[in-house]
């Protein structure tokens, strides 16, 4: 059986993320990992906090707290609240661990002695206000490509284009806001992507069975031409740079580009988990361990495609060593904020522990899942949001779910009936669930988010639709055991409810599960529906739960807007 192996992007480590964050990797991934573990396939979810570079100095400077400390603190949040949301890692880690240290500089090492590094003299930016270089994000500036103000010294968030900060025009210090700048010779160590080039298309054509987004991405950057990346900045905080176990001359106060380390540490997250638990981390991620048998998906937004269908593949490629890389890049566009876009650093939006302040975890995911950013940018509002959390969950899912249970507690005494033979209406029925069921696996199975949670509406829609024509309530004057077998059935129904749904809404599909004595977690149930709706044996008692979802009216609609902003925003960058 095949084991998979899932990775999200690192989020920053500077702060809490915002929903866009979560739209974009760490909650399809986490979709798609209880769905495989639901289907009995040995799953490993890893992800990790991305703490090296400028932005954690940054953010470290502006909390008052030395870098170690305010890394070891947010992580500690950012683990916190993604377990809140119900995110399912396997293993969280930190890009700072000893793990991943030795994983890079090991990396670094092999392809140095495969001729893939060398050392150059590179021209970099000087800040004489702040008497040091400035490396990547401590300078911004006007985007060559695009014109965008913006524009950050590693890429510009408009374009998307990778960037040096020598080729921003107008550039200034983020520091101090100088543009007292200049341009001095500094060492730094350079990975030859371009002799890498052919190898890297090579591999990029072998996945033909990519979504466009991430294929068109990859060959954009392939048919302009790959660069030779410098994988050393000037900083403190990061991977000390080394050879053969000692400091390099020259580089003793320089550390690895953080770029070059962060997906490093998909391996290094998983030699932690590895560590913890006594697993063995190889079996995933060498081929000459048993890993030929992984399949390996990783889940990011768009901005973080070129560096993992460029960057990370050729120090993966160009080791020579036996690494498992990825099968499967499912990328995500923008979930923008009013039109406008999310920023951490702005504190536009909400953010994952705020959302949590207002409503449950599965308000949020159910949203994020059913209006997944995937073939195009989506913009968040709170009258849609307020929408589809009153359309879906309250008046189909929830509604259903507390109008059979009552039911059966007032006219049954609380115990799923015997009785009766199942007619053509029930027929009917399994024969459409059935049918949705498989839509429901195929589109889990194909990573189609979107398309995976209308599927699963479409079934909480038979349930509603099977009530108002079975009509238990009519029955139950004339026909007891007729009456019986609807309910039985309708049971059987939230049963299935629950188990499908766990992997979009877990939390209150164990509520769901609990109310007619399911075990949990579930297993994913098979695509036949006279089978699923046979499940639960009369004479088991039931329970009713408090209201699963509660409408969100317009005056929370009016609150939240005052609170957290909204069309306002959109414009202001």
């Amino acid at each position: 059986m095949t084991r998979i192996l899932i990775t999200s992007a690192l989020p920053y480590i500077n702060g809490i993320k915002h929903l866009g964050n979560l739209a974009g990797s760490m909650l399809p991934a986490d979709v798609y990992a209880r769905f495989q573990r639901a289907r009995g396939r040995e799953t490993l979810y890893i992800c990790a906090t991305d703490e090296h570079g400028t932005p954690a100095e940054l953010a470290a400077a502006e909390a008052g707290q030395d870098v170690f400390t305010y890394c070891e603190e947010q992580h500690r949040l950012q683990h916190d609240v993604g377990r809140a949301f119900g995110l399912s890692w396997d293993w969280f880690g930190r890009s700072s661990s000893p793990q991943n240290r030795v994983l890079t500089q090991h990396f670094a090492e092999v392809l140095e002695d495969n001729g893939l590094i060398e050392e150059r003299t590179d021209r970099m930016i000087y800040s004489n206000a702040d008497r040091r270089f400035l490396p990547d994000r401590y300078v911004e500036g006007t985007c060559p490509i695009c014109g965008y103000e913006k524009a950050r010294g590693d890429q510009c968030d408009n374009c998307g284009s990778l960037l040096d900060p020598v080729d921003l025009k107008n550039p200034y210090s983020v520091i101090s806001g100088s543009r007292d700048l200049e341009i001095r010779e500094t060492r730094h160590l350079y990975l030859l992507q371009t002799r890498l080039a052919d190898r890297i298309r090579a591999w990029v054509d072998s996945k033909a069975d990519w979504p466009l987004l991430p294929r068109s991405i990859a060959y954009k950057h392939l048919d302009e031409g790959l660069i030779d990346r410098g994988i050393t900045r000037d900083l403190a905080w990061g991977v000390p740079v080394t050879r053969g176990g000692a400091p390099r001359p020259g580089f003793e106060d320089k550390v690895f580009y953080v770029w070059f380390d962060a997906p490093i540490e998909y391996i290094g997250a998983t030699e932690e988990w590895s560590d913890a638990t006594g697993a063995d981390w190889r079996r995933w991620w060498r081929t000459d361990a048993g890993a030929d048998d992984v399949r390996y998906v990783e889940f990011m937004g768009k901005d973080n495609v070129a560096f993992h269908t460029v960057s990370f593949p050729a120090t993966i490629l160009g080791s020579g060593e036996p690494w498992k890389t990825v099968d499967t890049l499912k990328a995500f566009n923008w979930l923008n904020w009013y039109g406008g876009k999310f920023s951490t650093s702005q504190k536009r939006g909400v953010f994952m522990d705020k959302a949590l302040e207002i409503l449950p975890a599965d308000v949020w995911r159910w949203y994020l899942t059913a209006n997944a950013p995937e073939n195009s940018d989506t913009a968040f509002t709170w009258e849609q949001f307020a929408s589809a959390t009153n359309r879906d969950l309250a008046d189909v899912l929830g509604n259903f779910v507390n109008r059979i249970l009552k039911f059966c507690e007032t006219r049954f005494e609380g115990v799923i009936p015997a009785g009766g033979e199942p007619g053509p209406l029930e027929e009917k029925l399994f024969a459409d669930v059935s049918a949705r069921l498989a839509d429901l696996t195929e589109q889990f199975e194909a990573i189609e988010v979107r398309k995976a949670a209308q599927a699963l509406r479409a079934l909480w829609v038979l349930g509603n639709e099977y009530l108002t024509e079975a009509a238990p309530w009519t029955a139950i004057k004339t026909d007891r055991d007729r009456a019986a077998v609807v309910v039985r059935t309708a049971l059987n129904l939230v049963s299935l409810f629950a188990r499908v749904s766990a992997p979009v809404i877990p939390f209150a599909a164990e509520v769901i599960g609990a109310a007619v004595g399911e075990a949990w977690p579930p297993s994913w149930p098979a695509a036949d529906g006279a089978a699923a709706l046979s499940r639960l044996e009369p004479g088991r008692p039931i329970r009713v739960p408090e209201v699963l979802f509660r409408k969100i009216d317009d005056a929370q609609i009016a609150e939240w807007t005052l609170q957290f902003g909204g069309a306002e925003q959109a414009g202001a960058e």
